[in-house]
């Protein structure tokens, strides 16, 4: 109920467009009503009267009802359509708010289907609760008062049996298709996740599926799954054939009693003849009202797991909360440190295995400092705390001299362009991809920084230059071309402290050479700091620091830590031992 409660809470703001709704809708359905009631009424009437003059006020009635009902249900819908579409789009809107304090942390538990389907498929079923449950609750309670209204004005015996199929029909129906449709509906958002989720994992990898031979694996669990998502619904259709018999058999049972118990007052005089048509179809026309109720109900379940999934998601505790009043950051003409002081981190605070313990480091304005070390040695990690992705678990980070964390975090993250190894690109043009660093950049800026990160002459030699399409991920490109956009997409931005996390991995030698020229021309008067396992143009550094296993093992210039002859030198040595193998 809690739950319930909540989704009807966003419909505040549309109070008074669901009042005109749930009107227009008991529009509706009275004139449905009169229509066919009025009808029967009209029609014995003209069998017993050789005066069409007496006929003058049913006949207009029939006709003035027969132009409300279209005009009224076409604004009902129109308007009920357009506070749930208005209220999805806010909901869409806050849920996705509520996912970027999440990234990149806490998303990383989920699958990017599964994510997708909590943004477009799961809030899609929270319709059937603004749409479909709502205004149809409302306008069946009021056509059945309206019904024994009616019925009452010629009989309290008819009235109260047919107010007592009414509330029968509206009350077993919804509820039967609620009991069996209630764990099916949170089956069928689960399995439809899934589905999304292989789907998504299949396409983004479809060239390993295939290389490796796993196509027909890869068939064989998504017919697995389409398979069970068919039972499901194939259970729900079901149901809801099952509910529809139920509504009519009750709806024809209800005409039968009403027909039964009214003949005799006909022959005794108590209701006149003309009038035994009128409440037949009368009856039969309030079960209008009852119909959506049973269909609402059966997807109640499926909107309440949705919303329990929503919520689930968008009510997380991000793992980093910005002050209420944070502080301007102010202007640093000679440029901005980075201190980091006795930093502790793990992902879990119940968890033993510390990522990193008691990192200390100071990067002074226009200093370049490089953090080498094995792969898993934190040193990624260490660029997720100075982006405020993460807090540390302990000790500090200051920028000149204040804690990062009394800052707020797009002022922060303004101050620091980040090129890393696996840079998104969007499936657009390469100009679209550039402009995200700096959105109202001229052609020539973005020329410009083509050209320091040596990619001119590429982009001149396609044949629509700025507005070629990169492909998703900027496949289109080579290795050495996507990190040279991304070191042109950071050159663009101007940020006075640079990042670069692994952005030569996986590139052959001469195309990371080239890429070091690039970044090189990048690293000029910013503060740089330079995440690698690679040890090229370590030369160019004022200070390494060698990470393993989440400690500062080593630190000192390149000739100091070859001198050293511990950690580094040998890294130093394997790396250019393999390189010297490989070439002979």
């Amino acid at each position: 109920m809690k739950l319930f409660t909540r989704l009807l809470s966003w419909l505040a703001p549309f109070a008074w467009q669901i009042v005109l709704a749930t009107l227009l809708g008991c529009i509706m359905i009275a004139s449905n009503v009169a229509l066919l009631s009025m009808a029967a009424y009209l029609i014995a009437a003209a069998a017993i009267t050789s005066l069409l003059m007496l006929l003058t006020v049913p006949i207009a009635i029939v006709r003035f009802v027969g132009v409300v009902r279209p005009f009224s249900r076409y604004a009902e819908r129109l308007v009920s359509h357009h506070i749930t579409f208005r209220l999805l789009a806010r909901l869409r809107v806050w849920v996705y708010t509520r996912l970027e304090p999440l990234a990149p942390a806490h998303l990383l538990r989920y699958r990017s289907g599964d994510i997708l389907t909590r943004l477009l498929a799961d809030i899609d079923e929270l319709q059937n609760i603004y749409l479909r449950i709502l205004s149809p609750l409302i306008v069946a309670s009021m056509i059945c008062l309206l019904t024994f209204a009616l019925f009452s004005l010629f009989s309290l015996l008819l009235a109260w049996v047919a107010l007592a199929f009414l509330l029968i029909a509206g009350v077993s129906g919804p509820l039967l298709a609620w009991f069996l449709s209630r764990k099916l509906g949170k089956q069928q958002l689960t399995l439809r996740a899934l589905q999304k989720a292989q789907l998504v994992d299949g396409i983004q990898g479809i060239q390993d599926i295939l290389a490796y031979g796993q196509s027909t694996a890869y068939e064989q669990n998504i017919r697995a799954v389409d398979a069970a998502l068919g039972r499901v619904q194939a259970r729900l259709a079901q149901i809801s054939g099952l509910q529809e018999a139920l509504n009519d058999f009750l709806m024809n049972l209800a005409l039968w009693v009403i027909l039964v118990l009214a003949i005799p007052l006909v022959a005794s005089g108590a209701i006149n003849a003309v009038y035994l048509g009128f409440l037949g179809l009368l009856i039969l026309a309030s079960f209008e009202a009852l119909q959506p109720l049973a269909q609402a109900f059966q997807f109640l379940g499926h909107s309440l797991a949705a919303g329990k999934r929503l919520f689930e998601i968008a009510d997380a505790e991000p793992p980093v909360v910005e002050t209420k009043e944070p502080l301007p950051i102010e202007d640093a003409p000679t440029g901005y440190c980075l201190e980091v002081e006795h930093v502790e981190f793990s992902y879990s605070h119940n968890d033993k295995d510390v990522v990193l313990d008691d990192i200390c480091l100071r990067l002074q304005p226009g200093q370049r400092v490089a953090i080498v070390g094995p792969s898993g040695a934190g040193k990624s990690t260490l660029v997720s705390l100075l982006l405020r992705f993460w807090d540390p678990t302990h000790g500090l980070i200051r920028l000149n001299g204040k804690d990062i964390r009394t800052y707020a975090l797009e002022d922060l993250r303004a101050l620091i362009g980040v090129v890393m190894q696996d840079t998104y690109l969007w499936h657009h043009t390469l100009r679209s991809n550039l402009l995200l660093a700096r959105s109202g950049a001229s052609d020539s800026e973005l020329m410009q920084v083509l050209e320091q990160a040596q990619l001119r002459e590429f982009v001149n030699q396609l044949p629509q230059g700025l507005d070629t399409l990169i492909g998703e991920q900027g496949l289109r490109l080579s290795g050495g071309e996507r990190q040279r956009l991304a070191v042109a997409r950071a050159l663009l931005k101007n940020a006075p402290i640079l990042i670069l996390d692994e952005v030569t991995a996986n590139l052959d030698y001469l195309t990371e050479q080239k890429l070091l020229d690039a970044l090189d021309m990048l690293m000029r008067e910013r503060t740089t700091l330079l995440i690698t396992h690679r040890l090229r143009a370590m030369e160019r550094m004022d200070e390494i620091l060698v990470f393993d296993s989440g400690h500062i093992k080593e630190r000192g210039t390149h000739s100091q830590l070859l001198a050293a002859n511990g950690l580094y030198r040998r890294m130093f040595e394997l790396q250019n031992g393999i390189l010297t193998f490989s070439e002979v």
